[in-house]
């Protein structure tokens, strides 16, 4: 229990001993998991109402591959972003300048890690929005359109019915890549001042045997969680009590 009592104690350090570097490393993963959500929401939010909202051939197939998305190992997404932005990847050997100039570059920068959580949250936002707007019924869009409601209007109309869903979406979406080491990792390389995150900190300590340091960031890490899951989660029950 002893390193766990000094794991706290190195947290408290951390956070509020003015350290720079821990405080560069907590702005960092904010930035990067914010800005991946937003882009997962963007993208799978509208995609997610449009499979969950429409009756389509292949749709079951569709549903089971968002299904699979969801359960996407980190680290081979990681590999497989890696691969394609490498400078002796595919897309450094296409004919377009924007892929051969640009895409190499990509290689441990913010960017990168941004794209590989992206194509994992975008998954789990898309597979649980679709169930939410799955359980809106059907007559709800049906009375939409015979009152004239557009296209744009029958969305928002089911998305704000389906909204506490689409809350648990995005709260599963930042849950995915908030913790995620494997994809930030190989494609970010760790680099102290650049793409350095606190889970790649927590792996960097852990391995060079500094397990209190480890310890603290990793309670850090789960406080931070813990404050903003706290906010979705009051949210979705301030919300229903308005409701009843």
């Amino acid at each position: 229990m002893e390193v766990f009592w000094n794991a706290t104690v190195e947290a408290v350090k951390l956070l509020f001993g003015g350290d720079a570097g821990t405080y560069e490393i907590i702005a960092l993963s904010l930035r990067v998991s914010g800005l991946s959500l937003l882009l997962a929401m963007l993208i799978g939010i509208p995609v997610g109402y449009l499979i969950g909202s429409r009756r389509f051939s292949g749709r079951g197939l569709i549903i089971a591959l968002v299904n699979t998305g969801m359960g996407l190992p980190p680290v081979v997404v990681g590999l497989v972003v890696y691969i394609l932005i490498s400078r002796s990847g595919p897309l450094a050997d296409a004919h377009l300048a924007i892929f051969s100039e640009v895409m190499p570059r990509l290689l441990y920068t913010v960017p990168a890690m941004v794209i590989a959580q992206v194509i994992i949250s975008t998954p789990l936002v898309t597979g649980v929005t679709l169930a939410a707007v799955g359980s809106v019924p059907a007559e709800l869009r049906l009375q939409a359109r015979s009152l004239g409601a557009s296209g744009v209007q029958e969305a928002f109309l089911t998305l704000k019915e389906a909204r506490w869903g689409v809350m648990a979406a995005v709260a599963a979406g930042f849950g995915g890549i908030i913790s995620e080491v494997g994809a930030v990792n190989m494609v970010g390389g760790n680099i102290e001042g650049k793409t350095r995150v606190m889970t790649t900190a927590i792996q960097l300590e852990t391995g060079q045997g500094n397990f209190g340091l480890a310890l603290g960031l990793g309670i850090i890490l789960i406080g931070i969680s813990f404050v903003i899951m706290n906010g979705f989660t009051r949210a979705q029950q301030s919300g229903g009590r308005y409701e009843r």
